[in-house]
Formats: structure tokens, sequence, C-alpha cells
């Protein structure tokens, strides 16, 4: 919840007067307090993560949740459940790296919670060549970040910079939780 991303993109969407709350999987947390890297928790882990969160925070009915790669995927998987506002990922991950066609993407198709999904165009978990033949409900938005990889980060050479695409995504969430 720390990275300089989450950093950035939190303190970008707080500055537009939103409040924001980060919280850590148990896997995250045991990183940070041995610092060896393990394996994710069970999926079953995760959700429960995300439910405990949503009542630490007073409930869904004000709440757009979200996070970045697996943090915004297991989001995606208690949103409709959880009945909150919204759902925002960040660089969502449609399939491993390199496994296009091993894809995380059968609960979209039924997804009834507005949701933003703000994706690199070269992200390596789902670019922009691929992720539009994918079958998604109705109430997904899918916003591209140029020339971003999973991080949205660019190449040199695209003329873009990391920074440009960061504020770019910022924009986006805030606006996307105005209107939720």
């Amino acid at each position: 919840m720390d990275s300089p991303f989450l950093r950035i993109v939190a303190q970008g969407v707080a500055a537009s007067g939103i409040r924001v709350a980060r919280f850590e999987f148990p896997y995250m947390l045991r990183r940070r307090e041995t610092g060896r890297r393990g394996v994710p928790d069970p999926p079953a882990v995760l959700v429960q993560s995300w439910r405990d969160a949503i009542g630490e925070l007073g409930g869904p009915e004000r709440l757009v949740i979200g996070g970045k790669s697996m943090g915004g995927r297991i989001a995606s998987l208690v949103a409709d459940e959880a009945a909150v506002r919204g759902l925002v990922c960040l660089g969502y991950p449609f399939h491993p790296p390199g496994k296009p066609a091993k894809t995380r993407t059968e609960h979209l198709q039924r997804l009834t919670t507005p949701a933003l999904i703000v994706q690199g165009e070269r992200d390596s978990f789902g670019g922009r060549e691929e992720v539009p033949r994918y079958k998604l409900s109705r109430e997904i938005r899918i916003a591209w970040i140029g020339d971003g990889d999973h991080s949205f980060k660019p190449r040199k050479s695209s003329g873009r910079t990391e920074a440009e695409n960061l504020r770019e995504a910022i924009e986006l969430v805030v606006s996307f939780v105005r209107r939720a």
C-alpha cells in the first residue's frame, strides 16, 4: 500500500477532496514485517480482507472500492456482493503475462457495479490490442493510458512521461468517483 505508484495515486485523489483509505492484504503485511517475500494469500482470505475493510470503513453505501492489479481484481470480485457505489481498477490483470488465453474476466461479464478500469495501452496483463475483444459488462468503462505499461510507465520514445500518465489516471479516477 506504500508503493510509489499507490502513494502518488492516493495523494492525487485525496488532493481533490476525496477521502482515500488504503489497507494491506495479510500476505503483504507479513512481507513488511518479515522482509521475506511469500505467495499471496488464498483467494478466500483476500476476498474476506476486502469485506472486512468495507465494514471497517462504515459500510458500502458511500464507498468506491478498488486497487492496483490483484487488489483491483479482488475488489471486483466483492463489489456486487458488497453493493458498493463503484469500482476502480488500476492496471487490471486480465490474464497472466504471456498467457492471454488464461483470462480472469468471467465475473466481469456479469458485473452490475459501475466500474472504471484504467489500463496502460502496453500492459502485459492485458493491452489495447486484446482487451476490447473480451466480453465485459456494460457497467465497465475502460480508460487507456497512452503507451503505459502495467504501472502506466511509458517508453521514453513515446514523448509521454510517467508523471503525465499518473496525472491522467488520477483525473480519470477523480471524475469517476465524483459521478458514482
